[in-house]
């Protein structure tokens, strides 16, 4: 070019072309968009004049339609390097339609305009779009308003996306479609909220179900079912009812304007169960259903759906003593019942099954008249007496006074035991009340009336202690009974610790001072036995005893007290 402008210019003209072509290559730097013109193209390469001192050159497989670019051509290029180390300007025609798309991303961030996007695969927590020709990444939280379950289902699909952030120097972008739905659905929001009311029925999308209920999506706004809202029937989880995303009709129960809570109501679209029940299930039906609860007192019968009646456990069989229902029925068996009773305005019907058989009661005098004798096993000890099992489900009491004639029983575990065989007499049987009295002293005559001569009053006896009480001691006398020794017929004087001068099994010489045949009573005295006796006889039963020194021979008896004679 020195000798070019030698030959053709003036020394001062010269100096004017050399500044304006340092002056030209000046403007160009590494890092910009910069329009070149096509010079050559070769077999990999695509030679380009930018207006500096040397040509730049980009692979051929950065033009998309290299069939269509010639010499002369003016494209827009990114400059990488102005000179690499072979001396190279590095060009990159696919870096500047980046940048071209970088830029109107950037802007399109600024100013909230919309670009359209294809969505191309999922990744961890989202989706890849290609937004523009860049990947752009989109949030599982950022596709809806509603929760997306099935990702794979979008690829593909072209939608709407606003840039929501960038990295510039990592060059990432997040985009999202949610808030375009959520600016569609405001005014229409607005507008449900606005003319709500108690009553109206609306059609919504079931979005979310949980333990608790349902909630339906009404077009931009939630409102919630409960689990109590969505049947008249009962409902173990809100699913057996509905379906996610199915389209259903609900009805507004409540509306709280100030924290947007929509309360909501399914099953009051649909008819009430209990109309028309009298007529549909007559007392005296027989009726099939599930069991759907188990309590301590019966079992709850689901008749038909927001229809169920009660199993009280008296009901359940004529003759078992049921503690539970869990004996006779258990949880979603399908059974056969009988309707006892249906109280509508309380929405309470009362089954039975023992009524599905005959009551076995009607015929049971047949099986056991008074007076007849049976062997049966203990079931249960009370307190009060003893229940024996005569057959399955067929139970008796013997009361604790009817067990012995001479014994004095606290409690029937001191004759008896849970298991044992024992042998009864029937004394009655009552079949309004189911019960059947049962007795086991009157299998023998009644002794007392061979007592009433063998124990006078007057008569001394040698009784055997066998229980030592806070009033007195029990003794057996012969023949079996029972006799009592009030603590003031034991001593003259008082005696501080019974335990400590009366042992089980001591021996006593004793003498009656009364006798209650229709009581059932034997009352003894050792004070009124040694009376009049010799004094060793007196001072060994003292020693024998550890009892204070007494004397008998002139002291008048002392009787037993009211309170002694009460036991």
């Amino acid at each position: 070019m020195a000798k070019f402008l030698q030959e053709d210019y003036t020394p001062e003209e010269q100096k004017q072309m050399t500044a304006l072509y340092e002056g030209t290559l000046g403007k160009i730097s590494q890092g910009e968009i910069v329009k070149g013109r096509v010079v050559h193209i070769g077999d990999s390469d695509v030679a380009l004049d930018i207006g500096f001192k040397s040509e730049g050159t980009v692979p051929k497989n950065e033009f998309p339609r290299i069939d269509e670019l010639k010499i002369g051509d003016e494209v827009e290029v990114f400059l990488e390097n102005i000179e690499d180390k072979d001396g190279q300007m590095v060009l990159s025609r696919k870096r500047a339609d980046f940048m071209r798309i970088w830029e109107r991303v950037t802007r399109s961030f600024e100013t909230g305009e919309l670009l359209k996007g294809r969505i191309l695969r999922r990744i961890k927590g989202g989706l890849v779009v290609d937004l523009l020709g860049i990947d752009a990444f989109l949030p599982g939280s950022q596709i809806d308003v509603r929760p997306v379950r099935d990702f794979d289902a979008l690829i593909g699909k072209e939608m709407d996306f606003r840039v929501v952030k960038i990295n510039h120097p990592s060059e990432n972008v997040v985009v999202s479609h949610k808030i375009l739905v959520e600016e569609e659905l405001a005014d229409q929001r607005k507008a449900i909220l606005n003319s709500l009311e108690k009553g109206q029925i609306l059609e919504g999308s079931v979005k979310a179900i949980s333990d608790f209920g349902v909630f339906v999506d009404l077009g931009g706004v939630d409102g919630l079912v409960h689990i109590t809202d969505l049947s008249w029937g009962r409902v173990n989880h809100p699913s057996e009812i509905v379906k996610l995303d199915q389209t259903i009709n609900v009805v507004v129960l409540d509306f709280d304007e100030e924290k947007k809570r929509i309360s909501l109501g399914y099953k009051q679209l649909q008819k009430h169960p209990w109309e028309n029940i009298d007529t549909k299930y007559p007392v005296g039906t027989k009726v099939s259903g599930k069991v759907v609860s188990l309590t301590d007192y019966g079992a709850f019968i689901e008749i038909e759906k927001g229809i169920e009646g009660l199993i009280h456990i008296s009901e359940m069989s004529w003759t078992q003593h049921i503690k539970h229902p869990s004996q006779i029925v258990s949880m979603g068996q399908v059974i056969d019942a009988v309707i006892l009773s249906l109280d509508k305005d309380n929405k309470k019907i009362s089954l039975g099954i023992k009524q599905l058989e005959p009551d076995p009661w009607t015929t049971l005098l047949l099986k056991y008249p008074v007076d007849s004798r049976h062997t049966g096993v203990v079931r249960n000890l009370t307190n009060f007496g003893v229940f024996v099992e005569l057959e399955q489900g067929v139970d008796g009491l013997i009361h604790i006074s009817d067990l012995s004639w001479t014994k004095k029983i606290r409690h029937p575990g001191e004759v008896v035991k849970k298991g044992d065989s024992i042998e009864v007499i029937i004394l009655g049987v009552d079949v309004d009340q189911r019960r059947i009295s049962l007795g086991h002293k009157q299998l023998n005559n009644n002794p007392w009336d061979a007592f009433s001569s063998t124990y006078r009053v007057g008569t001394d006896v040698e009784g055997k202690v066998v229980r030592i009480i806070e009033k007195g001691v029990i003794v057996e006398l012969p023949l079996g009974v029972d006799g009592f020794v009030p603590l003031s017929q034991l001593s003259q004087t008082p005696v501080k610790n019974i335990a400590d001068a009366f042992q089980i099994g001591d021996n006593l010489p004793l003498t009656v001072i009364e006798f209650d045949q229709e009581s059932k009573k034997i009352v003894l005295s050792v004070v009124e036995y040694l009376r009049g006796k010799d004094q060793k006889l007196v001072d060994d039963y003292v020693t024998q005893h550890k009892l204070p020194p007494i004397t008998l021979k002139d002291a008048v008896p002392a009787p037993p007290t009211a309170d002694e004679k009460a036991v």
